[in-house]
C-alpha cells in the first residue's frame, strides 16, 4: 500500500487529515453503537466524544505520521473496550459494534467526495482536490483494511457475528493467534517481496472510488 519515503506536502496533509478524522469517527461509532446496544462502559471510559485525543494511541499516532511519509506499514487508534455480555444481541450485537467503525469511514469518504460529484473540485486550486482525494482514499482504505476477517480487525468480529454458532465456535480459536498471523501478513511480504494485503482491499477501493467518487485513485 505504501512504499518509499514521500515528502510531498499534499500527500502528508491529506493523509494526516484523513486519518485524524477517520480514526476519530471510526472509534466514536464503535463506542456509540455499543452504548446504544446496552454497554455503558465506553461512555464511562470517555469514548463518546469526537475529540481526537480520546481515540488516539501515542505509538499508533506515530505510525500514522510514518504512513503519511509513506514509510510505515500500518497504524491504529486506541481500541474501544466493549463488554460483550452487556450488549443486546450477543454475537450479532458485537458484529454491529464492529461494523459501525468501518461503515463510518465510508460515510466520511462520501462526504468529502461531494465536491467531485458536484464538479466543484475544478473551481479551486488543484492542490485542494488532491488533498480531498487523499482524505477519501485514507477513509476508504480504513474501511477495506478493517474488514479483513482476521483478528484483531473488525472483519473477524463481523464474520463470527453473522455465522452460525457452530462455525463461530470453530473460528473462535483463531482469535488467540490472529494478531500473530496479522503481523506476519504485514511484515513477511516486505522481506519476500509479496503483496498479500493489497489483493484483499484493492477491489473494495476500486468499487468505492468508482461508485462514490466517480473516479479512480
Amino acid at each position: 500500500m505504501f512504499s518509499g519515503i514521500s515528502l510531498d506536502p499534499i500527500r502528508i496533509i491529506g493523509v494526516m487529515i484523513g486519518f485524524i478524522i477517520g480514526v476519530t469517527v471510526h472509534e466514536f461509532m464503535h463506542a456509540y453503537t455499543a452504548v446504544m446496544l446496552g454497554d455503558d462502559s465506553p461512555r464511562r471510559a470517555g469514548r463518546i466524544t469526537l475529540n481526537p485525543a480520546a481515540h488516539f494511541d501515542p505509538f499508533g499516532f506515530f505510525m500514522f505520521i510514518l504512513l503519511a511519509l509513506n514509510i510505515g506499514f500500518f497504524a491504529w487508534g486506541r481500541p474501544v473496550m466493549v463488554n460483550p455480555y452487556a450488549l443486546r444481541g450477543g454475537r450479532k450485537g458485537m458484529a454491529l459494534v464492529a461494523i459501525a467503525g468501518p461503515l463510518s469511514n465510508v460515510v466520511v469518504g462520501t462526504l468529502f467526495a461531494i465536491p467531485f460529484r458536484l464538479g466543484l473540485d475544478h473551481y479551486g486550486p488543484p492542490e485542494f482536490a488532491m488533498v480531498l482525494q487523499w482524505i477519501i482514499y485514507v477513509n476508504f482504505l480504513m474501511f477495506a483494511f478493517n474488514l479483513i476477517p482476521l483478528p484483531p480487525l473488525d472483519g473477524f468480529t463481523v464474520l463470527t457475528g453473522v455465522l452460525s454458532t457452530h462455525w463461530a465456535l470453530i473460528l473462535e480459536p483463531i482469535r488467540r493467534y490472529g494478531p500473530a498471523i496479522f503481523l506476519a501478513l504485514i511484515f513477511l511480504p516486505q522481506f519476500l517481496h509479496l503483496n498479500l494485503i493489497g489483493p484483499m482491499i484493492q477491489p473494495w477501493l476500486t468499487l468505492l472510488f468508482t461508485t462514490i467518487v466517480g473516479t479512480q485513485m
